[in-house]
């Protein structure tokens, strides 16, 4: 498992060897257009250093946050600036957690830093990157842990820098980047919850309707597309699953995902032991 270099919801880091393990034995290139965290492609490029995979060639990840692409490209590129700014400023945190987490969150509102974003990631609650609908304002608060020490952090950064030199970054909208695969290459999507994460950014105008036609496409040019998707919740008492389309998949399987931080961050103080989520894990061959 790669240590989670963002906190974020929804990281697929506890079931990304699992994701990596359904993955085509032979494929060309990786592409994950809702790149999120980026748990899935860590954990695929990790998995690639003992040539689990031959032919895998190259990844790209993608998303619509320019902020959160340009953290990636920067611990790609130029590591040790981003664990410069971590150091000076989670040193600032640690004497006023309060007062410092205001002063990071309004400074990212007006001119949205990527540093600042992968700051707020890490000290805001559960990892829950919420923004107001009317203006895009990250309202998430404050959450109760103490966020990892700068020598931890360094550690992190290291591994990523090196484990993402096999990978390109890029801002587009998952329309875009689903023209790109081919025949061969893999495709991973994880798109916002359709039942619950409208207060994600970029999610308010998520069209899952759009999303079926991009993986029909990706399908009819030959490359292999994987879906993660909302299925159960409350230990699989309830159904949150959506309709799929007939003949798009050819596998179904499900993933336990754990405690939805959305349902921890709205009930808080309650007991969640059984609130478990499960995704269905969706493969066109």
């Amino acid at each position: 498992m790669v240590p989670a270099l963002l906190k974020w919801i929804g990281n697929k880091q506890r079931v990304a060897s699992t994701i990596v393990a359904h993955m085509p034995t032979t494929f060309n290139n990786y592409y994950e257009p809702f790149l999120g965290s980026g748990a899935v492609l860590a954990e695929l490029l990790m998995q690639d250093d003992t040539s689990l995979f031959p032919h895998f060639h190259h990844a790209y990840g993608s998303d619509i946050l320019p902020f959160l692409i340009e953290i990636f490209r920067s611990i790609k590129d130029s590591p040790d600036e981003i664990i410069e700014y971590y150091t000076n400023e989670i040193s600032n945190y640690y004497k006023n957690p309060e007062e410092q987490y205001k002063i990071i969150k309004n400074r990212f509102n007006q001119n949205h830093n990527a540093f600042d974003f992968c700051l707020l990631s890490r000290t805001c609650y559960s990892g829950v990157i919420r923004f107001r609908k009317t203006d895009g304002y990250m309202s998430t608060p404050k959450g109760p842990h103490n966020p990892i020490k700068p020598s931890a952090f360094a550690n992190r950064v290291a591994l990523w820098a090196e484990l993402i030199q096999k990978a390109d970054f890029y801002t587009e909208s998952f329309e875009e980047a689903m023209l790109k695969p081919q025949s061969g290459d893999v495709v991973y999507c994880d798109p916002p919850y359709t039942h619950s994460q409208s207060i994600i950014y970029g999610a308010q105008d998520f069209d899952i309707n759009v999303l079926w036609d991009k993986i029909a496409e990706c399908k009819e040019r030959g490359a292999y597309v994987m879906l993660s998707i909302n299925s159960t919740r409350e230990s699989k008492k309830k159904n949150i699953s959506i309709e799929i389309p007939v003949g798009l998949f050819e596998r179904e399987l499900t993933v336990n995902c754990g405690t939805s931080m959305i349902d921890r961050l709205q009930n808080s103080g309650r007991d969640m032991a059984d609130e478990v989520v499960h995704d269905k894990l969706l493969l066109t061959w």
